[in-house]
């Protein structure tokens, strides 16, 4: 017979006291093995939202998570080195980011999600590329990583299977937006990957789920408490998520986009995130080669090509385009001041390239293309979005979600930088 009920974790909780590590260890192993109630752990979930937890209560919850599954091991002869997104409107930084790494010498082992509601999924943009497969065995995985050096893919069925009940749970309770269960969920995946160092790019702003900067740092220094706790050196990057990033936002637009950057080329914000983000992985790894010059040299392209090849895709393939695009036009002469990633990313969500449901599809094509980004100089009439499906009858809903979304000036104010702070855990 338990030790423990699940009535009595919930109270403990719900009137504001601290959980032990016993109760944690237990409640969180007994929902996974469904000794415990979906309800029961409804009612934890929201006394944790209500009440919080304090950092031990964090680490522990955590390391519980974990514990509920496999836990990688990356048998490889590189430095290995991951990096996590919080989730935003054109943040397609994994798709370049991975092979420049790889290129400059360590092991990205980067296990990804899909995308739900108005923030996009790197697997759904990867899958926009035809014959490339998200699923892979762990075997597969060390051997890509030894072989290019990098991996994109879908995390194992083995992996933290506590933190996927608790995520689908989260999400039809309301309780997704507590610091503690968001810090929680990332940091219990990313520690059973096995990496060596981590590095977050904590987003704010109003396309992101961290509306302020203060609840960014909040929730960067919990992540990278957990990392120092579970012995992970972690380094989180404040960036701002206000406006879209880059100027593609979808599925086959943000591959294109990358591919871009991996070029030479491509918008500037991009690269400017993807070199900073490269250069803190790089540190964590031990690695001092400047990735400025890996990415201009062609380097990361080539490993971008393998990658995509030793996953059955064809880097080379042409990626689906719409049958149906749509131009919004600028209603003035000036300059663009404004964009809300929000309103865009909601737009592209409707016009098909994201899902309301995890099990809904979603369109390879679909998505808005940003053709002004603030501090561009427009023309009244001239196209300044376009916006890409293969539902034309989805245009409407896509237009609504993006009125009043910009606005054009005589002149705009100088922009922000994209990276606002750092926040370094050390071991």
């Amino acid at each position: 017979m338990s030790a423990f009920a699940a009535v009595d974790v919930i109270r403990t909780k719900r009137d504001g006291g601290r959980l032990s590590d016993e109760q944690i260890d237990w409640v969180v192993d007994a929902y996974t093995r469904g000794l415990v109630a979906e309800e029961q752990m409804s009612a934890l979930a929201m006394a944790i939202f209500l009440r919080g937890m304090d950092s031990g209560e964090i680490s522990r919850w955590t390391g519980a998570m974990i514990s509920s599954g496999e836990r990688l091991s990356l048998d490889v002869s590189r430095p290995t080195v991951d990096k996590h997104s919080t989730g935003g409107v054109g943040d397609k930084i994994t798709l370049p980011l991975a092979p420049l790494v790889a290129a400059c010498g360590a092991a990205v082992p980067q296990l990804s999600g899909r995308g739900l509601g108005h923030t996009g999924g790197t697997l759904d943009k990867l899958e926009s590329i035809p014959g490339w497969r998200a699923s892979l065995t762990t075997a597969e995985i060390a051997r890509q990583l030894e072989d290019v050096g990098a991996v994109v893919c879908a995390a194992t069925s083995g992996l933290a299977p506590a933190d996927k009940k608790l995520y689908a749970l989260r999400d039809v309770t309301s309780t997704v937006e507590s610091i503690p269960l968001i810090a929680s969920s990332i940091m219990s995946k990313k520690i059973a990957e096995g990496a060596s160092g981590l590095v977050l790019d904590v987003k704010f702003g109003s396309g992101a789920f961290m509306k302020t900067l203060s609840q960014a740092r909040e929730l960067a220094s919990t992540l990278t408490s957990i990392g120092v706790d579970h012995g992970v050196p972690t380094t989180a990057l404040l960036t701002d998520m206000n406006v879209p990033l880059g100027r593609a936002v979808g599925n086959a637009v943000e591959v294109a986009e990358s591919v871009d950057v991996l070029k030479g080329g491509g918008p500037a914000d991009v690269v400017s995130l993807t070199l900073a983000l490269a250069r803190e992985m790089l540190a964590l790894a031990g690695i001092s080669t400047d990735p400025a010059a890996v990415l201009a040299s062609g380097e990361a392209y080539e490993v971008w090509c393998r990658m995509i090849a030793a996953q059955g895709g064809d880097p080379s393939a042409p990626l689906p385009k719409p049958s149906h695009v749509h131009t919004v036009v600028a209603p003035a002469s000036g300059v663009l001041a404004s964009l809300d990633a929000y309103a865009v990313g909601v737009a592209a969500w409707r016009l098909g390239a994201g899902r309301a449901r995890k099990e809904d599809p979603v369109q390879a094509a679909a998505g808005v293309l940003c053709l002004a980004k603030p501090g561009d100089a427009v023309t009244e009439g001239e196209p300044l979005l376009e916006l890409h499906t293969d539902t034309p009858e989805a245009v409407p809903a896509a237009l609504s979600a993006l009125e009043g979304c910009f606005a054009v000036a005589s002149a705009a104010s100088a922009p922000e930088p994209i990276v606002r702070e750092t926040i370094r855990g050390t071991v």
